[in-house]
């Protein structure tokens, strides 16, 4: 591998994930290495099969010799082999650079941070649907996106996208509806958007703009990245609480607020879970103390299920 994938591009994490298949699911764009059948309809050479015309459908593909048999309008759908065009979306902001105690495996080493949990995430797909001959684009933001790259099939782009996720950040607070709207607007044709993030910000605005993609065709899928710390909040004795994206902090016997706080993660997590299904995108929950190629694993077998 090139410089670029020095630290996000785990070697342990490709060899687990490189005998799977992302498989978008719903209406995409292609699929990997155009090997199989797209659901999405094109021009070819091969005929699917007649549907109603929809007002804004290209008028060239209108059937008239039924229109002149049936009196009604139909349009004429083929179907086409492409490549998934896979946008990863990286949440940079400040609250992304928490990190925890130590981690599992191996014994004493420091578990990564939410970032370099999610940085590791992103390469590692990039990797996969690159290896198939797809396209594969990136994007790092907090309340407006800081570093992108669109995506391109090329087999430099690896390289270009771990320097872009390993670039130095200065973390503000995130803001996901311009984003996501934003992101939206600039995608020029449908493919898979995955959301790599902590979630933690506007509810309201994460539904908004991912309704907005879905709503355009993309794909959606949620990796949502979270320290074992926030999960399980093993904190005992007096303990300082800083805000990392906001100028507050808290002291306190986190043993008095612990059946409270876990009470509102479960809200937290089952809201997430349900505004997910809302816009029908894939959630996978992703510990940072475990290792990433465990939750990739996970993702990505479930997906090819759903796919066959």
């Amino acid at each position: 591998m090139t410089r670029g994938s020095r630290r996000s591009l785990r070697p342990e994490a490709i060899a687990r994930i490189a005998r799977l298949e992302l498989r978008a699911k719903g209406v995409v764009e292609g699929v990997l290495a155009g090997l199989h059948k797209s659901p999405y309809k094109g021009q070819s050479v091969e005929f699917l099969q007649h549907r109603e015309y929809i007002p804004g459908d290209d008028l060239r593909r209108v059937d008239w010799k039924v229109w002149a048999r049936q009196d009604r309008l139909t349009v004429k759908e083929f179907e086409e082999e492409t490549s998934l065009r896979l946008t990863l979306l990286v949440d940079g902001s400040a609250s992304m650079d928490y990190r925890g105690g130590r981690a599992a495996p191996p014994a004493g080493a420091v578990r990564p941070s939410k970032f370099e949990t999610a940085a590791t995430l992103a390469a590692s797909l990039a990797w996969l649907a690159l290896s198939h001959g797809d396209a594969a684009g990136c994007a790092v933001f907090d309340d407006r996106v800081r570093r992108g790259l669109p995506p391109r099939s090329r087999a430099t782009h690896l390289s270009e996208i771990c320097d872009l996720l390993e670039a130095p950040r200065n973390a503000g607070p995130s803001d996901f509806q311009p984003v996501l709207t934003g992101l939206a607007s600039t995608l020029p044709t449908r493919g898979m958007v995955i959301l790599v993030s902590d979630l933690l910000g506007d509810r309201d605005g994460i539904l908004r703009g991912l309704r907005l993609l879905r709503r355009r065709g993309h794909d959606l899928a949620i990796l949502h990245v979270m320290d074992d710390d926030e999960l399980d909040f093993p904190f005992e004795g007096p303990t300082r609480f800083e805000g990392l994206e906001l100028p507050t902090e808290l002291t306190c016997n986190p043993r008095s607020l612990r059946a409270g706080y876990l009470e509102a993660l479960e809200a937290f997590l089952a809201e997430v879970r349900r505004r997910a299904a809302e816009v029908q995108a894939d959630y996978t929950l992703v510990r940072t103390g475990e290792p990433p190629e465990v939750a990739l694993v996970r993702f990505l077998a479930r997906r090819s299920r759903q796919a066959t």
